[in-house]
């Protein structure tokens, strides 16, 4: 009899608790469809909705269901046995971590809102210090944020400390619940993702539940799969370079990049300058001809046409970490970027260190902090000759206008007028490098009326309708600084030109990577950014519609200036790239892997295809994209090809060499 008591006590006692934990658990999901509709509606009314507001609610809606099916089943498991035996403050607990847990929510959609791509991993790559500034420059957590936080904590104490025991729940209901979550896993219906995915990339990032993709990109940081094997792959898997000595330098390779550039060129009777302008956020998207949203940037628009121009260049990185060890040393990424590495970058030979062999000078320029994301410490170590950040410039320079009483640094128009105001005429060659910052978060420019006005004549001028018109309004700050920043390079070369030195000196133009703030149609999108090489020594101009990348320009400067100037190289390297491709038809000979953040090497190209995570793309002549669901053998192929590059990644990672030290000591020393 006591038995029977005691089995029917527990029984009622779990009743209880499967209703307490799915109560709670229904009020969640309630909250979570709740806040993305708010969500929708918050960027439709400041940014625009890329498509039907209904449609994007009904996907978004969904995938929120999915995300709560797929992993209530844990809260059960964990809670139940908790409040069986400590039931007071376990329920504490749980109703603590779902307050939590929409605080979160709120903090990661807010970034959404800003940043227009979802926070993932990438979070873990940077510094506190890197973190804090990036949270002061785009807003950061003012007065607003505070106020609108305290509301909704005020909200959820409320809602389940004391609405809760108001609500009514059946014995059914709360039954249902966690065996439907725990049936599901077995089940395919989390594969009804593929069929929710939409046009553009910024569409699917919208609809996406924010939580879900931080927590799963997190998961998969601290714990991650093995990468899919080459089993399945019974070709000869091909690759850029005949490798010479793999097991002890993963990347050493014969030195044999072809001089493309040459027969472009007038030589001249003594070794050209090299000017490189790396343009924060310069994506294609807005510049050039056959920008799908239309050109902002008529002065680069007109000198391309005076150029060497690739239309269909990428980045190597879709953030600035990236760009100088791949633009300047065609380098592998190692784990989080190899600017991450800090003191414990490998030795390695550079545009700068090599230039520097054959008697070059050389200075990096940056408005802003050249600490940031270790520049510094990468340019240092390749010999640089001087660093101009903004603790160098005098007091008469004017600063990016402020955000919480943070600013990047100096503005462009400021930067290229101290860049001149340094520059001496003299016989030796210099390779300097700028990298700009106006067109960064939060897009503060100085003047901004004028900009405003600007981009205002812009739009009317490109002929877009009152309706486009009005959506382009919501990306006035973005448009305007891109205006700002074309005009400062319009001034920058108009100046440039009455310098003894400027027939004489070739200037290279790309971006770091392209914007995100402004949306994107396509994975590659973000990586898809403009090459132009204009000089004044140049016998004509020329357009190319083949790929190439970030990697590829410094080998073929390299083999330019040896053709055409006799600078001494060596007959080994360790490039990532082959160089520049001058197909004038759309082709790509490269296999390149790119790193869209510090934490996601994910994506790969190979030929016309592009390699997503598990998804497969292929690349059409104007860089749009189609998903490619049955060509199983491309993408094993492409998979092969990207596991091999990440293998040689991963010895760097482990502390291999790059180079031996006979060609460091050589050829990584200034010219003496």
């Amino acid at each position: 009899m006591e038995k029977q008591s005691n089995k029917n006590h527990f029984l009622i006692n779990l009743g209880a608790t499967v209703k307490f934990i799915s109560s709670h658990l229904l009020i969640c999901l309630w909250l979570i469809l709740f806040f993305s509709t708010i969500e929708l509606i918050v960027v439709w009314q400041t940014k625009g909705l890329p498509n039907n507001f209904f449609q994007l609610l009904i996907i978004s809606l969904t995938q929120d269901l999915l995300y709560w099916l797929k992993y209530i089943w844990i809260a059960y498991l964990i809670f139940i046995p908790l409040i069986m035996f400590i039931k007071t403050p376990a329920k504490s607990i749980l109703k603590a971590l779902i307050i939590l847990f929409f605080i979160i929510h709120l903090l990661l959609t807010n970034y959404f809102n800003t940043a227009l791509i979802p926070l993932g991993a990438d979070l873990y790559g940077y510094s506190l210090q890197d973190i804090q500034e990036t949270l002061n420059a785009s807003g950061g957590i003012n007065l607003k944020a505070i106020i609108i936080l305290v509301i909704v904590f005020t909200l959820l104490i409320y809602i389940f400390f004391f609405a809760v025991k108001k609500i009514k729940f059946t014995r059914y209901t709360a039954i249902i619940v966690p065996i439907l979550s725990f049936f599901l896993i077995f089940s395919d219906l989390f594969s009804i993702n593929k069929e929710l995915q939409l046009d553009s990339d910024f569409a699917n990032n919208l609809t996406l539940n924010k939580s879900a993709y931080f927590y799963t990109a997190s998961f998969n940081h601290f714990f991650p799969s093995a990468d899919e094997t080459n089993a399945n792959y019974k070709e000869p898997i091909a690759t850029n370079f005949t490798y010479i000595d793999p097991k002890n330098y993963p990347f050493l390779h014969q030195e044999n990049t072809k001089d493309v550039l040459s027969p472009y060129f007038n030589k001249d009777s003594v070794k050209p300058n090299l000017v490189i302008i790396l343009v924060e956020g310069l994506g294609r998207a807005f510049s050039n001809e056959g920008a799908y949203l239309g050109s902002f940037t008529p002065f680069l628009d007109s000198l391309a046409t005076k150029s060497l121009y690739w239309e269909n260049f990428l980045s190597q990185g879709g953030r600035t970490f990236a760009v100088l060890p791949s633009l300047l040393g065609s380098l592998p990424f190692a784990k989080n970027g190899f600017l991450e590495m800090g003191d414990k970058m490998p030795k390695h030979l550079s545009l700068i260190n090599l230039l520097a062999h054959n008697g070059y000078q050389s200075s990096f320029y940056y408005g802003g902090d050249a600490s940031f994301d270790h520049m510094a410490d990468y340019l240092k170590l390749n010999n640089i000759n001087q660093i101009r950040d903004e603790k160098t410039f005098p007091a008469n320079y004017i600063k990016i206008p402020s955000q919480n009483k943070f600013s990047w640094g100096y503005e462009d128009s400021e930067l290229f007028r101290y860049y001149l105001s340094n520059q001496e005429v003299n016989p030796q060659p210099k390779i300097n490098i700028i990298l700009t910052v106006s067109t960064h978060n939060p897009f503060k420019i100085n003047n901004e009326k004028k900009y405003q006005a600007l981009f205002e004549q812009r739009i009317s001028k490109l002929g877009f309708d009152n309706a486009k018109k009005q959506s382009y309004q919501n990306y006035i700050d973005q448009y305007s600084s891109i205006l700002y920043t074309d005009e400062s390079l319009k001034n920058f070369f108009n100046n440039y030109k009455n310098r003894a030195d400027y027939k004489n000196t070739i200037f290279i133009i790309t971006g770091d990577h392209r914007m995100p703030e402004i949306p994107m149609s396509t994975k590659i999108d973000r990586y898809h950014v403009p090459l132009i090489i204009f000089s004044p020594l140049l016998k004509t101009n020329a357009k190319f519609k083949s790929i190439s990348t970030h990697d590829d320009l410094t080998p073929s400067l390299l083999a330019y200036l040896k053709n055409s100037y006799q600078i001494k190289l060596p007959k080994l390297s360790s490039w990532v790239g082959e160089g520049l491709s001058t197909d004038k038809n759309f082709t790509n000979m490269h296999r390149l892997p790119l790193m869209q953040n510090k934490t996601d090497l994910i994506d790969f190209i190979s030929g016309k295809y592009h390699l997503n995570g598990s998804n497969l793309y292929q690349m059409s002549a104007d860089m749009d994209e189609e998903l490619i669901e049955n060509d199983l053998a491309t993408k094993q192929r492409l998979i092969a090809e990207f596991n091999q590059f990440k293998i040689r990644n991963t010895q760097i990672i482990n502390g291999k060499a790059l180079l031996p030290d006979s060609i460091l000591n050589k050829y990584a020393q200034p010219l003496k």
